[in-house]
């Protein structure tokens, strides 16, 4: 009995040497055709093939990090004017109209950050069109008026010269808040004095003397040729509103992506004649714009990975060719056919995962350098943006690696059954 059992120990020690043998036989054999110095064909295209999936690679990579970023950045040159949902009476909402009907401050509304997480700030807005005049020339613009605690951080990216309107504890502010775009046109420049024509229906305008206090630049031309930022306390002196009627409210969130979202679930906690919706709701084209961009990514994706492919099939077909006879003599000496296709699909593997390695480093260094020094530079009337936007979104660089890895390796499958019709005897004799 207990030499029984040392047989049958024996024998599995024995047949666990031979298939780790077989397994390291394999690897050996397709690391030396894969890092193969002597100069030959295949080589050529080995390298030509690892060359052809870095490129590929690289080229995904920056395709998804531009497109992301500039998605992004578009975004929220939006979102920084407009918040990401409002809320306003239901007729302004329904209703394509500038300027609001004025709706009354609620404490149900100011409360809603305590209820929502999401939401970081709720802050109060209303609109008036408006004439600028200069000796020169004049300019129509939207007035949008603001409170003293507005939070200016989501605009002090856009500030070029002078600063914010500043608030007085008495009163309107008699600054005003300019693009780039308007103060060129209208030859002004910050501490300057304009004088602003306000548009009232079956009246004649209201004028007031305003002085330049800064001027901004978002790169969006909707927004730099028709917004100026006032006070709002003007507004409501122009539209002989009470000290708590508003024209709405900008909601501003933690999550953007959350906006759809939290529009409706506000909704039970907002008093009767209110409405709330997103902006992307609101101004749906500059979002259709921009969700076109996903149809373009996907596009570019398919063709780089398209490549990969093609190549990799091309390199593995001329290698099993050129090595008809080495796939003789190992059928000859007893290899099995799936043995011999292990080798290949190795070789394929190894070729893919270091074009793997090596794109995400070239892709990643671009994108790196890009969003360091922005060399990569755009017509900003073209794309709103000066120079390309990068925002690396990690879980979209694993999906590509994986997506490719796992695509090259079915790939990997068909040139190897040439393997299973290869003859030793005629394929010893092939030259």
């Amino acid at each position: 009995m207990y030499s029984e059992t040392c047989i049958l120990y024996l024998e599995k020690v024995i047949f666990d040497s031979l298939k780790s043998c077989r397994l390291n036989i394999t690897a050996f054999i397709a690391r030396r055709i894969a890092f193969n110095q002597q100069k030959s064909f295949s080589r050529f295209v080995i390298r030509l093939s690892i060359a052809a999936t870095i490129i590929s690679v690289t080229v995904m990579i920056l395709t998804l990090t531009f497109a992301s970023g500039f998605q992004k950045t578009i975004s929220q040159k939006v979102f920084s004017f407009w918040g990401h949902v409002r809320i306003q009476s239901y007729y302004s909402a329904r209703v394509a109209i500038a300027e609001e009907t004025p709706i009354g401050r609620s404490d149900s509304v100011t409360g809603l950050k305590a209820i929502y997480p999401e939401i970081k700030t709720v802050q109060a807005f209303a609109t008036k069109n408006a004439i600028l005049k200069t000796a020169e020339t004049i300019e129509g613009v939207l007035f949008k008026g603001v409170e003293k605690d507005y939070d200016f951080s989501n605009l002090q990216k856009f500030l070029v010269e002078g600063h914010w309107i500043s608030f007085t504890d008495s009163g309107y502010s008699n600054e005003i808040n300019l693009s780039a775009y308007t103060a060129s046109l209208l030859k002004l420049k910050v501490n300057d004095q304009v004088l602003i024509y306000f548009i009232q229906p079956g009246a004649p305008p209201r004028p007031r003397k305003l002085t330049v206090a800064g001027i901004y630049k978002t790169g969006i031309e909707e927004y730099d040729k028709l917004i100026a930022i006032g006070d709002l306390k003007l507004i409501q002196r122009l539209n002989n509103w009470s000290p708590d009627q508003i024209g709405g409210y900008e909601i501003f969130l933690h999550d953007y992506d959350k906006m759809r979202e939290v529009a409706e679930d506000i909704v039970p906690n907002i008093p009767v004649g209110l409405q709330s919706n997103s902006i992307k709701d609101i101004y749906p084209s500059i979002f259709d714009w921009l969700a076109l961009q996903n149809k373009t990514i996907l596009i570019v994706l398919a063709i780089m990975i398209g490549i990969a492919i093609l190549n990799l099939i091309t390199c593995l077909l001329i290698l099993v060719l050129e090595r008809t006879r080495m796939i003789g003599m190992l059928k000859a000496l007893g290899a099995r056919n799936f043995t011999i296709r292990r080798i290949f699909l190795i070789h394929g593997a190894i070729i893919t995962v270091t074009g793997l390695f090596f794109g995400n480093l070239c892709g990643l260094l671009i994108a790196l350098i890009q969003e360091k020094t922005g060399f990569i530079k755009l017509p900003e009337d073209a794309y709103y943006i000066d120079q390309a936007a990068v925002d690396i979104v990690w879980w979209q660089i694993l999906a590509v690696n994986l997506g490719t890895f796992l695509v090259c390796f079915l790939v990997l499958l068909i040139p190897t059954i040439i393997v299973k019709k290869v003859q030793p005897i005629k394929a010893i004799q092939f030259r």
